[in-house]
């Protein structure tokens, strides 16, 4: 996936976040989630991620 290919990306990102201004732009989104120790919107199931706890711990849990 190329990182600044929004319109391609944006096709594919299930962020439910309508105010996220790195939607679709996947480098951008990854650096800001991993500098918060979480994982983006598209590591997580829809259900899960309409929650947005992002964290490494939900992530664990649900893939146990």
């Amino acid at each position: 996936m190329k990182c600044n290919n929004e319109s391609v990306n944006l096709k594919a990102c299930n962020c439910s976040y309508s105010g996220c201004s790195k939607k679709g732009l996947c480098c951008e989104c990854l650096r800001y989630h991993f500098s918060r120790k979480e994982l983006p919107a598209c590591y997580f199931p829809k259900d899960v991620e309409k929650t947005y706890d992002r964290s490494i711990k939900t992530f664990v849990e649900i893939n146990l």
